[in-house]
């Protein structure tokens, strides 16, 4: 197990194929995925695993397993990805959350550990979160976590055209 942070209450390490239950348990719950059009297949769960797992190889992240210190029970994700706003690529603070744990500030709690990681590991100038316009929960974990509302895009996804809000935190803001 590879841990890659450490927050008051938190750890974030790589997953590996052993996550799958406590992975699909978030993916496939559809009141969870209501902001990506519904619950994933198994498939789509497998397809989202490996595509992290390929990331922690090519570029040294990718959205981890977070997971309670306490227990070491899995809640969630959250990391680092490269995304596409237009023709621009950019790094994006990503988390998801099990349900069960929702509202008590643990996805903050993670995506500043993940911002402040890109900023002093990656020497990355500014940090963006792409969120669907209904998702009110995770606009309010990026703007908890500094970002500022910068522009709105509609994203094609799984068939469903979502306009998005994209906020985003520079680093010389951050006075790192």
């Amino acid at each position: 197990m590879k841990i890659i942070l450490e927050t008051e209450r938190l750890l974030l390490r790589e997953m590996t194929q052993q996550d799958y239950p406590m992975l699909s348990a978030i993916l496939q719950d559809a009141q969870t995925m209501y902001a990506y059009e519904g619950p994933f297949s198994d498939e789509e769960t497998q397809a989202w695993l490996e595509r992290n797992l390929k990331r922690y190889k090519e570029d040294g992240f990718g959205l981890w397993a977070v997971a309670l210190k306490e227990t070491g029970i899995m809640i969630g994700q959250a990391g680092l990805t490269w995304q596409t706003i237009g023709d621009a690529k950019v790094l994006e603070v990503g988390y998801l959350f099990n349900r069960a744990y929702w509202g008590k500030g643990y996805a903050t709690e993670a995506a500043l550990a993940c911002k402040k990681y890109a900023f002093s590991q990656l020497h990355a100038k500014e940090v963006y979160s792409i969120i669907r316009d209904t998702n009110i929960a995770s606009m309010n974990v990026a703007i908890r976590g500094g970002m500022l509302a910068r522009i709105r895009f509609v994203k094609h996804y799984r068939g469903a055209d979502m306009p998005h809000l994209v906020f985003s935190a520079k680093r010389d803001d951050m006075h790192i």
